[in-house]
This record gives structure tokens, C-alpha cells and sequence, in this order.
């Protein structure tokens, strides 16, 4: 089985002076690091992490939906 394919959003916060990505899909799931790749692959392991413990629990597993308002325009 592969893993679903959740769309994360990347933005750099000042507050805490680091990038945060950020799964819109996955409530609460988001990570970061000092560069951009950096949250990104922290994300990809929160995003593990979160449906290993949503199988474990027997959770439901959300579909990705999550899609920016530029891909809607169309």
C-alpha cells in the first residue's frame, strides 16, 4: 500500500525565525526546520508518524483534499 499524497505548505515564520510546513489535511500535523527542505522531510516524518497512530487507534485516514487556491481557479 502507498502512503497518501498530502499536500504541504511551506512559509517561513518570523515569530520563530524558522520554515514550517504544514499539512492541511492531517489536523494537527506540521513540522519545521532551518530551510525549507529541512521542514519539508521533518513534515513527511510528522505525516508518517500521524497515520501510523491513526492505523493504531483506529482512526479514519483522510483522503487528500487539500488543494491551493491557485489549482481551484481553473
Amino acid at each position: 500500500m502507498t502512503q497518501p499524497r498530502y499536500h504541504i505548505n511551506v512559509f517561513w515564520y518570523p515569530d520563530d525565525e524558522c520554515w514550517i510546513a504544514d499539512v492541511p489535511d492531517l489536523k494537527p500535523c506540521s513540522a519545521h526546520g532551518d530551510t525549507p527542505t529541512e521542514a519539508i522531510a521533518e513534515a513527511e516524518i510528522a505525516i508518517s508518524l500521524w497515520l501510523e497512530t491513526a492505523k493504531e487507534r483506529g482512526f479514519p485516514i483522510p483522503e487528500p483534499r487539500y488543494r491551493p487556491a491557485i489549482y481551484s481557479a481553473a
